[in-house]
């Protein structure tokens, strides 16, 4: 049984029997929205979590009083289907205790997880402060009850971005495919194979994360990229291409594939109207005998088609090289690999002025 079959069981037959009428008709919500391979729906035998068990998130409205539901909550058993049981807790890494049954608001769930509430409207810099991997989270994690949408509404102000953060998103992925991708040839012409190697991988995994920002959807983090990629309806004409690419002999080969997966995905950000269309064919790169993708093309038109006021400022003021490409860090995930700071929502918003960005706003 999957992490959210079993969380789910355990809500309906134990937790919403006991609660309810402890509530006295007030409504509340259930989940299981956390960092978890169940949450996000990829555990299975060979990888459940560390900690697999039912988890459920109790969510209640800020004004009532907690005291007959976390009495009601106290009876429950510890233990289900032989698993330990988790609730939410503050006091957590991971957002979860074990057996530890606690309650709180969709307001603190989602300031835990995110570092903001979106009921208080997403901001520019709540966008580019969070990482694709927490928006899955928050996202995908199953809602078992929510009859009072203190939970639903949320979501769906995170569901994607709005069109013109989008735009700088996809322009900044462009961006990283554009000053690294000539690079394969230039480490592969003068010998040095596992440099070229090395950088056709990262440049595989700038691809990967660019299919997802085209399929409007949030990239988990890496030990389910490739997973929740193969699911994504592009990678149907990418996959084998992108393999390709990681097992090529040779950096001539290596080129080649990449600058067909680039024109796939070009031509695929093309079809969403964000921008001007461009020519997804290769091309020289200046007068070295090196074939690049046109990823620059599709930086300038992203960029150009921003009508945003802040985002246009954004652009402004982060200027651009002597050949007017912007300079474009993206958002935090674009910018810092490191999962210390992406997993941290105080190291996360003071990145803010590292991404061009001043206070939360």
């Amino acid at each position: 049984m999957t992490g959210r079959e079993l969380s789910r069981r355990f809500y309906e037959e134990q937790v919403h029997p006991r609660i309810e009428p402890a509530l006295g008709g007030i409504p509340h919500a259930a989940a299981m929205i956390g960092d978890g391979s169940d949450a996000l729906g990829f555990d299975d035998d060979v990888s459940p979590d560390h900690d697999f068990g039912p988890r459920v998130q109790i969510v209640v409205p800020s004004d009532i009083d907690a005291a007959p539901v976390l009495a009601a909550l106290a009876t429950l058993p510890t233990r289900y289907d032989g698993l330990p049981v988790y609730f939410t807790s503050v006091s957590t890494f991971n957002g979860w205790a074990e057996g530890a049954a606690e309650i709180t608001t969709a307001a603190a769930l989602f300031r835990a997880r995110l570092g903001f509430d979106p009921a208080d409207g997403v901001t520019l810099t709540d966008w580019l402060t969070t990482p694709t991997q927490l928006l899955a989270t928050v996202t995908a994690g199953p809602v078992f009850h929510d009859p009072a949408d203190l939970l639903t509404g949320r979501r769906a102000a995170v569901r994607w971005y709005p069109d013109d953060v989008w735009r700088y998103v996809l322009a900044a992925g462009w961006l990283r495919v554009d000053q690294e991708q000539p690079f394969v040839g230039r480490t592969g012409g003068s010998g040095d194979d596992l440099g070229s190697a090395i950088v056709t991988a990262r440049l595989v995994r700038d691809l990967v994360k660019l299919a997802f920002l085209v399929e409007r959807r949030w990239a988990p983090y890496s030990k389910w990229l490739g997973h929740a990629f193969a699911e994504l309806p592009v990678a149907a004409r990418l996959s084998a291409i992108l393999s390709a690419a990681l097992s090529a002999a040779n950096w001539r080969e290596r080129e080649r594939r990449l600058c067909d997966a680039a024109a796939v995905l070009i031509e695929a950000t093309n079809t969403l109207g964000l921008a001007d269309p461009v020519d997804s064919t290769p091309r020289r790169f200046f007068d070295r005998d090196i074939q690049v993708a046109p990823a620059d093309g599709l930086v300038f038109a992203l960029t150009a088609a921003v009508t945003d006021v802040a985002i246009r400022q954004l652009i402004d003021r982060l200027g651009g090289r002597s050949d007017r490409t912007p300079r474009l860090p993206g958002t935090i995930d674009q910018a810092v690999d490191s999962v210390d700071v992406l997993t941290n929502p105080r190291l996360r918003q003071a990145a803010g002025p590292t991404l061009g960005l001043g206070h939360r706003g």
